[in-house]
């Protein structure tokens, strides 16, 4: 028997390119399994936007469905054109954290804030890794890379606490040991109207463990399980937690009016 998700993948694109031990595959296998539960029997109501990076390379060339792959942290402007053409796609974001918290971040934050209703996953795996192995916005302080072998000097952004300041309705944050939660709260995302960002920390074996003294995979998988902590009991907390944890859950899950909601009520209000 096939698996569910081939029929959501383009087969001749298969075996990926990602490295032994990516956490990359997690990633698609959570979002197909959600994506089986919603009852969708495929990808044709979707369009994927990625830039450049490897977890841009997850929806394109690899979903059977309409993408595109655009300049490296452009992925959340073009995904809000299409999003403005076409309200009644489920238009979705899938990129690296160099992608989207790097280069492409002031677009997140005022995606964020318009509430234009685009999914936003983004994969955080604490360095640049297809080009490298340099020091990202995301890289734990005192981490080595390829441009900070002495240790990073710099303390790491919260993105998912950035986009819950700048009005996101929906902000998730999980690991790829926890898959469970993460292909729920990718239901959750895709059934809103809304703009919603998840998060997902996951393992880069190849650019960051090496560095960061981690032997397999798997001791990453157990470092992501044994140093994370839920954001109900981080808010109990000082602030010093937010840098020593993983802070795992659901941030906010509130509702405002989606832009194009409000962009179709005004057209109705000018034509009558």
């Amino acid at each position: 028997m096939k698996h569910f998700a081939v029929k959501y993948l383009r087969e001749e694109k298969l075996p990926t390119p990602f490295c032994p031990g990516c956490g990359n595959g997690i990633l698609m296998n959570a979002f197909f399994k959600a994506v089986e539960e919603l009852g969708y029997r495929d990808l044709r109501n979707f369009v994927f936007c990625s830039g450049i990076g490897c977890a841009a390379w997850i929806p394109s060339p690899h979903f059977m469905a309409d993408s595109i792959h655009t300049l490296h942290g452009r992925a959340v402007p073009v995904a809000t054109g299409i999003k403005l053409m076409k309200p009644h796609l489920k238009v979705v974001v899938i990129g690296g954290d160099g992608d989207l918290a790097g280069i492409g971040l002031s677009h997140l934050i005022h995606a964020a804030r318009r509430n234009i209703g685009l999914t936003v996953i983004m994969v955080n795996n604490m360095i640049y890794g297809m080009t490298g192995g340099q020091v990202a916005p995301t890289t734990p302080r005192g981490i080595k890379t390829t441009t900070t072998p002495k240790g990073n000097l710099e303390d790491p952004i919260d993105v998912a606490r950035i986009l819950v300041e700048a009005g996101a309705p929906y902000v998730a944050k999980w690991t790829t040991y926890h898959v469970i939660s993460l292909k729920n709260s990718i239901k959750k995302a895709l059934r809103k109207k809304c703009f919603t960002y998840i998060e997902v920390v996951s393992q880069c074996p190849t650019s960051y463990g090496r560095n960061a003294g981690f032997k397999n995979p798997s001791e990453m998988l157990k470092w992501f399980k044994e140093n994370s902590i839920t954001y109900e009991k981080a808010k109990k907390m000082g602030r010093d937690i937010w840098k020593k944890k993983i802070v795992v859950g659901e941030y906010v899950d509130i509702y405002r009016e989606e832009l194009t909601e409000r962009i179709r009520m005004e057209d109705l209000d000018y034509e009558n």
